[in-house]
């Protein structure tokens, strides 16, 4: 697995301090993204959390999915949670070390009170001393959060810097991607009351997921949530039930469970997202299809990622985004001129950079700006650059709605496109189906026939006149 050593400097650590018959939580910032450009420690919020006790247990169960692995368990995990500041909200995202769960707390309008909201994204640092004060906060103890440096902590340049080196996997980055690119097909499946979520979530198992025998599914039963042995119509998959441990945590706060997947097609096991709705705030966890596949090979960003349009596309996208904590696909495509598709496929490309997220309770984008070295997504995946030196090297011949990819051993496949789906002759093919993207021999094609199609549209304009 690629990797690479992220350096993550903070002025001080984070701590929650009493002071004046209140505690005071000073979450510290990283080097991030602003409106304004890079900082190296924004500040994005200053005032109270109208819920303390479910806003810190909320934070620990972000804070748990970064330092956690649901696979491969002995293997260390500890990465810092990632804050963006929407204007009207703070969200709180972390991925597992596995690259399998996505976390998100979003602590909305109703959640804050007494501060504005900044706009940016970057790094909080949540370390055990901190884990273990807000632990003990209670229902009644009033909480001050500063999101972000004390002013006169920054007037030197001096000052004390607490550095944490990251080993930060490609893989993470690229998870996600993948994640809100998901996502972004799920519909709301079922949403429980809170003493039904709660019997639900406590019956899970709680082991390792390595010995789970295929998927489980579960189908909506009036208010409630009944096991079935197979994807019929209406279920749900819950691939590795003991990876929703996280919501342990805030159980007796969540006044119901929403639950968010795809529509069943076949019985392979899918993602699926799983909301904890709180007083004034969200908590999601997003599941890959299963504990031992993380998001980042699931492939979904692979055709926005091979179409040099859709790069072009991004880029006067990007211009557009303004932190909103809601984007409107609509909007966008009065603005920019460009249709729908080309909007949503843009966004899938700014996705696979960090800059947009998907939120499924609200079935929409927001930006965000990962204060990573994103550029690494594209470079780093195998089946992009193995398409791009397939093209490269001719190795693509089209004939009609078929296809024929040399391959560099010299085997020939047979790829076919039926409207727009392609399939293909090779193993990784007749393995997934499809269902972690496209091979590289489909992506190759696709290349190809963009490229064509780009050809013969430039020779229509010059026959018409148009240069």
């Amino acid at each position: 697995m690629t990797r690479s050593v992220q350096a993550v400097a903070y002025r001080r650590p984070s701590a929650l301090e009493s002071a004046a018959g209140e505690q005071r939580l000073g979450l510290e910032t990283s080097r991030g993204a602003t409106p304004t450009g890079v900082e190296d420690h924004p500040r994005f919020f200053t005032g109270f959390l109208t819920s303390p006790q479910v806003a810190s247990a909320g934070l620990l169960a972000v804070a748990d999915v970064a330092a956690a692995r649901y696979y491969q368990r002995l293997l260390r995990a500890s990465l810092d949670p990632v804050v963006t500041g929407n204007g009207d909200r703070l969200r709180f995202e972390s991925f597992s070390g596995c690259g399998g769960v996505y976390a998100r707390l979003d602590v909305l309008a109703p959640g804050l009170d007494g501060g504005e909201v900044g706009h940016g994204t970057t790094n909080v640092d949540v370390n055990n001393p901190l884990r273990e004060a807000l632990s003990r906060i209670g229902s009644d103890d009033p909480l001050h959060l500063r999101v972000g440096p004390e002013e006169l902590a920054v007037t030197t340049l001096d000052g004390p810097v607490v550095e944490k080196k990251v080993p930060l996997p490609d893989r993470w980055l690229r998870g996600f991607a993948e994640a809100q690119v998901i996502a972004a097909g799920f519909d709301l499946r079922a949403e429980l009351p809170a003493a039904e979520a709660v019997r639900f979530l406590r019956a899970l198992p709680r082991g390792g997921g390595r010995g789970s025998v295929g998927p489980r599914w579960v189908v909506p039963a009036g208010g409630a949530l009944r096991p079935t042995t197979r994807a019929v119509p209406g279920a749900v998959c819950l691939p590795g039930p003991e990876r929703l441990i996280a919501l342990q945590r805030i159980l007796r706060h969540a006044t119901a469970l929403r639950v968010y997947g795809p529509t069943v097609a076949g019985a392979d096991a899918t993602a699926s997202a799983w909301e904890a709705v709180l007083p004034g705030m969200r908590l999601t966890l997003t599941l890959s299809p299963d504990a031992s596949r993380g998001f980042s090979g699931e492939g979904g960003v692979l055709d926005a990622l091979a179409t040099d349009e859709a790069a072009e596309d991004a880029e006067l996208i990007s211009v557009l985004l303004a932190w909103e904590p809601r984007i409107d696909v609509a909007d966008l495509t009065t603005a920019s001129g460009l249709t729908t598709e080309r909007v949503r496929a843009a966004l899938v490309r700014l996705g696979t950079s960090g800059r947009v997220g998907y939120d499924t309770a609200e079935a929409a984008y927001f930006h965000r700006e990962l204060p990573y070295d994103a550029e690494r997504v594209e470079k780093h995946n195998p089946r992009l650059r193995a398409a791009r030196a397939l093209v490269a090297a001719g190795a693509v011949r089209l004939d009609g709605a078929l296809a024929t990819v040399t391959a560099e051993d010299g085997h020939a496949h047979r790829v076919r496109d039926e409207a727009g789906v392609f399939s293909c002759s090779c193993l990784w093919w007749a393995k997934y189906r499809g269902g972690r993207g496209p091979c590289k021999h489909a992506l190759a094609v696709r290349m190809v026939r963009r490229g064509a199609a780009a050809v013969e549209l430039v020779g229509v304009r010059v026959d018409g006149g148009v240069r």
